[in-house]
């Protein structure tokens, strides 16, 4: 068991990334709660509108407002001084933990032998697939690990341009072939170069465009079985980047790629210009996939693993 590492910096740089949801949030909450003395069925009315316009959805909104409920009528009296705990506690245990996170540092990998960790980054264009990916090459590569990337969005060569100045900028070399090339040839030689080379972690860049859900799945899965020839069990992580500003197209947008392939974790990107950060709250329990990834500036530093406990209580840090 490690210990997880939360440092006072990363504490400082998720409560500043949150600054704006935490203020829209809570003015919501504020005023839903304004004068009176515990939580009643008008307050539970008003915090269900409150989560609703702030982009957690209306499922989860439901579910938060019905553990609200239970909690309100298990303990008889609940003031309103005692829901930010009371918030914070359901909240976080609603929300997919990170499998093998959760107690972990941050960035530390589990290998179950020497093959590389593949991460396969799938996402539209424009939600900071490339720059997380950039993001992720140098928080692995100062955890001390070996990095390649591979640049298998071949549909733009803006695309393949911009993983490549990524690449210079944190010193990790890029596999990268001519615009229009083969995605999976480009996944393949990647794989194979970085287990020649004893690389630990190989991400790999997909095409951004949301084309027939057909094609789609086709494309990433001769990804994905182009890899396995190399790495049998690779790729052992398929991260879904989403736009964190967009709120609800965010749902729309995980419905998209969560049908095409087997997305198991998320990556929530540009959360520190926004007041809609709730969508994490509600894209987790939604599609029952762990956040795993939170971006929070534009600094390569400005991108941690997500932890929930951590997250919600700096949404809800603000006193009632």
């Amino acid at each position: 068991m490690f210990k997880r590492f939360f440092s006072k910096k990363k504490q400082e740089t998720l409560d500043n990334g949150l600054q704006k949801t935490k203020e829209g949030v809570w003015s919501k909450i504020s005023h839903a709660i304004a004068g009176k003395s515990k939580v009643d069925e008008e307050v539970l009315d008003n915090l269900e509108e409150a989560f609703i316009t702030s982009d957690v959805g209306t499922d989860t909104t439901l579910k938060i407002i019905e553990r609200l409920e239970a909690r309100v009528a298990r303990d008889k009296y609940v003031s309103s001084n005692e829901l930010r705990e009371l918030l914070v506690d359901e909240i976080t245990d609603m929300l997919e933990k990170p499998e093998n996170n959760a107690e972990l540092e941050d960035f530390k990998l589990e290998r179950k032998n020497s093959d590389p960790y593949v991460i396969m980054v799938v996402g539209v264009n424009g939600v900071g697939k490339t720059t997380t990916i950039g993001k992720l090459a140098h928080q692995y590569k100062e955890a001390g690990y070996k990095v390649v990337l591979g640049a298998a969005d071949t549909f733009r060569a803006a695309a393949i341009e911009q993983l490549d100045i990524w690449g210079e900028r944190v010193g990790v070399p890029v596999i990268k072939q001519k615009m229009g090339s083969d995605p999976a040839a480009v996944a393949f030689d990647t794989v194979s170069s970085a287990k020649a080379q004893g690389a630990d972690v190989v991400i790999i860049d997909t095409a951004g465009r949301l084309h027939n859900k057909i094609g789609l799945m086709n494309e990433l899965t001769k990804v994905k079985n182009v890899m396995k020839r190399v790495v049998p069990d690779a790729p052992q992580e398929i991260l879904l980047v989403l736009d964190g500003s967009t709120g609800q197209n965010a749902f729309e947008q995980a419905r998209q790629f969560v049908a095409a392939t087997d997305v198991n974790n998320l990556a929530v990107t540009k959360l520190d210009g926004t007041s809609k950060g709730g969508v994490v709250i509600g894209i987790s329990d939604q599609f029952k996939i762990p956040v795993k990834y939170i971006g929070l500036g534009e600094g390569v530093e400005d991108l941690q693993i997500f932890h929930p406990a951590e997250f919600v209580r700096s949404l809800f840090g603000s006193a009632i």
